[in-house]
């Protein structure tokens, strides 16, 4: 196996967690670098995540729009969110897609991945297509307001390149799906 580092790495010689939040937590670590000298790194801790990109028969999407504080704005996404622990990324996948949406997903595949921020984050997201969807609801988080949205994969990937979706897993989801269905 090939090291592919090219020499870089950074050694944690001490820890210490800051926060404990509800979906994050904080920890300062104190690394030492490849030559020697020594840093600290604030690192938030969160769970894997996962986008789908639900695709009907007629090449329609099914998107999500919610208010996000953090944003301060209501934006339009790809259903998505945490794995639970003990769960496989493809059930968090299919129960997302049912509790955002209402629809179960036969044919789940799994696009890519891709870590948020890996500067400070450890939260990796993976993105699944979802298509020949039946209806099959769950019920969502009790602390979530969500309007589900229909429209062409094609007017998505646009309000991607127009900046009406500035959601990165949503641009990063649509386009791997779009280009996936092109070569499909």
């Amino acid at each position: 196996m090939s090291d592919d580092s090219g020499g870089l790495h950074e050694r944690v010689t001490a820890s210490e967690r800051v926060y404990e939040g509800r979906i994050m937590n904080v920890r300062l670590d104190t690394i030492e670098m490849a030559d020697g000298r020594v840093a600290e790194r604030e690192v938030v801790e969160h769970a894997e995540v996962v986008a789908i990109v639900p695709v009907d028969t007629d090449r329609n999407v099914i998107l999500v729009r919610q208010y996000r504080l953090p944003a301060r704005d209501v934006l339009l996404e790809v259903p998505a969110g945490g794995v639970d622990e003990g769960e496989f990324v493809d059930e968090a996948a299919q129960r997302e897609l049912r509790e955002e949406t209402g629809y179960r997903a036969a044919v789940l595949e799994r696009l890519g991945g891709f870590y948020v921020s890996p500067g400070y984050v450890t939260e990796f997201i993976h993105v699944f297509l979802a298509m020949d969807l039946t209806e099959d609801p769950l019920d969502g988080d009790a602390d979530e307001e969500i309007d589900v949205v229909h429209m062409s994969l094609a007017e998505a990937v646009r309000l991607t390149e127009t900046g009406k979706i500035k959601d990165g897993k949503s641009i990063i989801g649509l386009l791997l799906a779009a280009r996936a269905l092109a070569t499909a």
